[in-house]
């Protein structure tokens, strides 16, 4: 069995998670969204849905996270803003307001029977947090300051992703983006 079949079923239950959540993805959906072959599943995640999912929190995390750094590396703020945000306003426009966050999603529905899910969701949000703060701190922030700045644009983001999907409009996120580039070129001074 393939590393290809497991990282196309990784990346398939990511967006899947993103328009269906946690509970209303099956393994079999999964299966169908990949195109992997039936049994590679509980081959390649023997602990099964939990270890999928922590997979595709880590993928989705990653994959964001690699938008953002990308855009930090010029030493501008409201750039790492404006890439965290353009992939968000993309991916609501693209599915017609039915995708959000699969990092969310797995979270708000994570249970105490896998502690692992809210970890792994932690994580992702710790490393976006993290390259935003880095980004904010080369600009000039005090480290104090960028981490709780850092930590409000994610909040900021991802409550605004779910306020376009509720509405089925991306001006909640295109007014937050707004906010968000005044208090960060506020903060850079």
């Amino acid at each position: 069995m393939s590393t290809d079949s497991r990282e196309r079923m990784v990346r398939s239950a990511a967006y899947l998670f993103r328009e269906r959540g946690y509970s209303g993805t099956a393994f079999r959906d999964v299966i169908a969204h990949s195109g992997a072959p039936r049994g590679s599943i509980y081959h390649h995640f023997p602990e099964g849905k939990v270890q999928l999912a922590e997979e595709a929190v880590r993928y989705a995390g990653e994959f964001l996270n690699s938008g953002i750094a990308a855009a930090a590396e010029g030493g501008d703020p409201a750039a790492a803003v404006d890439a965290f945000t353009a992939w968000w306003r993309q991916v609501l426009v693209k599915s017609e307001f039915r995708a959000g966050c699969p990092i969310v999603a797995v979270t708000v529905e994570s249970h105490d029977d896998a502690p692992q899910l809210a970890r792994a969701a932690a994580a992702a949000f710790d490393r976006w947090e993290d390259t935003l703060a880095t980004c904010l701190g080369n600009a000039g922030v005090v480290d104090e300051r960028a981490g709780r700045l850092a930590r409000m644009i994610v909040a900021a983001v991802e409550g605004a992703t779910i306020l376009c999907r509720a509405h089925r409009d991306v001006k909640p996120l295109d007014d937050v983006v707004s906010e968000l580039k005044a208090l960060v070129a506020s903060a850079t001074g």
